[in-house]
């Protein structure tokens, strides 16, 4: 986080030396088999993950809600528009789209192609219980309990992928069976009042038994090698520019 005793930042218990514990905020991209791309979410350090990534292309976005650390990156989907020749379609609840068209009306007028001088987004609203193809991928919506909101976890196939959770409702817990791999939200080691905890994750890995779980969204208490040290097999922390395959 911004400050620290040098203005160098403020750590935590992360270990400042340990390259996995410098993270950005929480943001996936996911590649249909053939090559069609669909990001989840767009926060505010969005050009840096895609120039790490080499990402130059982006075929839909998906936002799971209307926060500043998910939404604050869509003025730099210009060259995004260049590179595919059209508006991008963005998915998300009414509420989250009412949301982005407070915070970025302009990204929603009529497109400037080819140049895009402005960002290009077509409006897709979406529900929870929605099963729909989102850039060729066959995309399962369900409802989490943000406490403060409501947002969208996804499932695709044998992956799901939950952020800014604290409390799953059973027909969202339904949707997550047989789940194989499962990135979810894992904020701190003490419960949170907005957030899942690290107790609340691993009692979820226990009812829905997934091979694979991936911690992401972590605050600066989860230091890499404490998790490391902790977590039980089967379940580890993500870091940034990490790639996972044949998820689905």
């Amino acid at each position: 986080m911004l400050g620290g005793p040098d203005g160098a930042g403020d750590w935590g218990l992360c270990d400042p030396a340990e390259p996995r514990n410098n993270r950005t905020r929480s943001s996936i991209l996911i590649e249909a088999e053939d090559g069609r791309r669909l990001l989840v979410d767009a926060g505010p350090d969005l050009r840096r993950q895609l120039l790490a990534c080499r990402i130059g292309r982006v075929d839909a976005l998906l936002v799971t809600h209307g926060h500043a650390d998910h939404i604050m990156g869509l003025d730099e989907f210009r060259p995004l528009n260049r590179a595919i020749g059209a508006a991008i379609p963005v998915h998300a609840m009414p509420d989250t789209l009412a949301e982005l068209r407070a915070r970025f009306d302009y990204v929603f007028r009529e497109p400037t192609a080819p140049a895009f001088y402005r960002p290009a987004l077509t409006p897709h609203p979406v529900e929870p219980g929605d099963t729909l193809d989102i850039a060729g991928l066959p995309v399962t919506l369900f409802r989490q309990d943000h406490k403060v909101m409501d947002t969208l976890g996804l499932r695709i196939g044998r992956f799901a992928y939950s952020t800014d959770v604290v409390h799953l409702p059973d027909e969202s817990l339904e949707a997550l069976k047989g789940v194989e791999t499962w990135i979810v939200g894992c904020f701190q080691r003490r419960p949170h009042s907005v957030h899942a905890h690290l107790e609340r994750v691993l009692e979820w890995r226990d009812l829905l038994k997934p091979r694979r779980v991936v911690l992401t969204h972590m605050g600066p208490d989860m230091d890499w090698a404490w998790l490391r040290a902790h977590l039980p097999e089967g379940v580890t922390a993500a870091w940034d520019g990490m790639v996972l395959h044949s998820l689905f």
